[in-house]
């Protein structure tokens, strides 16, 4: 009872007025329990270790002029020093915030620039660009380096905590209020230079009691650390959630790795963008295509009649007791074991965004005993918006408005939010901010969408990335590319094309995973992208998906032509934000020529 006893003592962290209230209540009651660990636990930081570790160093930020107000960059991977010096910040009234790691040193000092930071943390394998970047920052005062020894010019880590001891932590806490900036979130910019969503306090403590309403997560519960922390999924989920709960945070420095940290840690509460959960599915299919014929005869069987009923209950149709008994003795012989190998048999909730989820990958793990959920979110929203909620997840939908939010539907079906959890407005960007609220404050979100028979959301796609072709027809492309790559493990990105066109056409690259596979068991010498890319072969193989999807899409949506790019699209590359959103305009101007042929004669 050592956590209900020390609650009551100290008040929940959840109800506390601000982030560095809630953090110094959690440490208190959870002092003992794990807060931040690495899979090997070489490093494991305790709840009251780590607010002695913020603490020192939020004494030696002031010591170097940190003061309530100021901002604070933070370039680093998921490591456990993110969460110390983000607190620290925190603690001091201050306001951190991440950069993509991806940045290019122009991109570093335009949003450090923009944010008017005079001390910025980062590790050794961004320090060149961070530098570099400085060169045009005269404000940017301190860089300090977390690890290894710091050039000169630069400050460690180590010699910053626990400097200027007689400085008073409480009263800075004390201080901050509600109203403060807690951080900003630098938009991923697919139309234009980033956007510094500012987030107080408030609307973050807003958006974690929406969540303590819609999942009710058990004592010690697990997450892993895996995405951008200048994502709101990453800060959300992976660090202001833990912070309320006291949930013990794994750190995945290597974001291609996290398959393999789940059966390791064993989440309660895991997302993931749709291409994860779509590669998790090919792998499990791959590995029953390779049982023994009787074995696998029988586990085909069995996730079939799963399927149907899921089917059945998404109808709200009864389920025939002889196929609920299959599938309740499929499930203790067979999906249990599937559940455990995944290392997601202890979930209390999973969920999937960022882009639409192929139907069938939500059936199919729902099938397996898995209600994988679509949310959706912004930014703009501390990432809240609509869930579905678990056991009660509608597939093709994002779910309900969260509690405290509420949503109308524009007359064009742009969806208008409204809720405690929103944005202040853009940093610096005034003109911005009131474009994006109507008269009467609600937010300008962007997406179309539309309610179904049960009120939850279905999002059609982004406003300004509706094709609209020769013939006046609307179309999503997001919809069509998620049925591409659902079609085949080889197709890892697509680009729909057709704006003003007379049919659709696609740019195609290649999984950068399975492709080469697919290559090696065909025995196909040259399996690098670059050369698959035009080998007849691969191109016969993903003219079989593409007909998949075309089967699945209507007349109009269907993808006649397709080019397959060499080589691949990387997270805050040219064609791919640093949360993997296609940047179309880019696109289209790289592979204009491409995209020409498609069309010529």
């Amino acid at each position: 009872m050592e956590s209900s006893t020390a609650t009551e003592a100290v008040g929940r962290a959840v109800d506390a007025p601000t982030i560095a209230e809630a953090f110094r209540r959690t440490a208190a009651t959870h002092s003992d329990r794990v807060a931040v660990r690495l899979v090997d636990d070489s490093v494991s930081i305790s709840w009251g270790e780590l607010r002695e570790r913020v603490d020192d160093l939020a004494r030696g930020l002031a010591g170097l002029g940190v003061k309530r107000g100021d901002s604070v960059a933070i370039m680093l991977s998921n490591r456990p020093e993110f969460h110390i010096v983000d607190l620290a910040a925190v603690t001091l009234g201050a306001t951190p915030f991440s950069i993509y790691q991806t940045y290019a040193p122009n991109q570093i000092e335009y949003i450090v620039s923009d944010a008017d930071a005079h001390v910025a943390f980062v590790e050794q394998q961004y320090l060149p660009n961070m530098l570099e970047a400085r060169k045009q920052l005269p404000n940017l005062e301190h860089v300090i380096v977390v690890d290894g020894d710091p050039p000169e010019g630069t400050i460690a880590l180590t010699d910053v905590e626990g400097s200027n001891a007689d400085f008073d932590v409480d009263a800075a806490v004390a201080a901050t209020q509600a109203d403060d900036i807690l951080t900003l979130i630098y938009t991923s910019g697919t139309t234009g230079p980033p956007k510094g969503v500012q987030l107080t306090h408030h609307n973050l403590l807003s958006a974690m009691r929406s969540v303590e309403e819609i999942v009710q997560f058990p004592e010690g519960s697990r997450v892993i650390s895996w995405l951008p922390a200048a994502h709101i999924a990453e800060r959300g989920a992976h660090h202001y959630l833990p912070l309320m709960y006291g949930m013990t945070v794994t750190c995945c420095a290597n974001p291609r790795e996290i398959v393999g940290y789940l059966p390791q840690v064993r989440p309660n509460w895991f997302f993931a963008v749709p291409r994860i959960w779509e590669k998790m599915k090919s792998g499990l299919e791959a590995m029953i295509q390779g049982q023994p014929d009787e074995q696998r005869v029988q586990t085909e069987a069995a996730l079939e009649a799963a399927i149907q009923k899921v089917r059945h209950e998404q109808a709200d149709e009864p389920v025939p007791e002889e196929l609920a008994a299959k599938v309740a003795a499929a499930d203790a012989a067979i999906f249990s074991k599937l559940r455990h190998q995944l290392g997601l048999d202890e979930v209390s909730a999973i969920n999937v965004g960022a882009a639409p989820t192929p139907p069938e990958v939500l059936e199919f793990f729902h099938a397996i005993g898995l209600q994988l959920a679509e949310l959706w979110g912004m930014s703009e929203t501390c990432g809240g918006g609509c869930v579905n909620p678990p056991g009660k997840v509608r597939i093709g939908t994002v779910g309900p408005p969260a509690p405290g939010v509420q949503i109308r539907l524009d007359s064009d079906g742009e969806v208008l939010l409204k809720s405690e959890i929103v944005m202040v407005g853009y940093r610096n960007l005034p003109e911005k901010t009131a474009e994006t609220f109507t008269e009467d404050g609600w937010l300008r979100t962007g997406d179309i969408g539309e309610f179904d028979d049960h009120g939850y959301l279905r999002i059609v796609d982004r406003k300004k990335e509706l094709i609209i072709n020769a013939a006046g027809k609307n179309m999503s492309p997001a919809n069509i590319e998620s049925t591409l790559k659902a079609a085949s493990p080889l197709i890892g990105q697509a680009c729909t094309i057709g704006d003003a066109r007379s049919y659709n056409t696609a740019l195609i690259v290649l999984d950068a995973d399975f492709a080469p596979m697919w290559a090696s068991q065909r025995r196909i010498e040259d399996n690098s992208l670059e050369a698959l890319a035009g080998d007849e072969r691969m191109r016969a193989a993903v003219q079989e998906g593409v007909d998949a999807a075309n089967a699945r899409l209507a007349r109009v949506e269907q993808i006649k032509k397709f080019t397959i790019v060499a080589g691949d699209w990387l997270p805050g590359g040219d064609e791919l934000t640093p949360t993997m959103k296609l940047k179309r305009r880019p696109i289209a101007e790289k592979y204009q020529r491409e995209i020409e042929q498609m069309y010529a004669g």
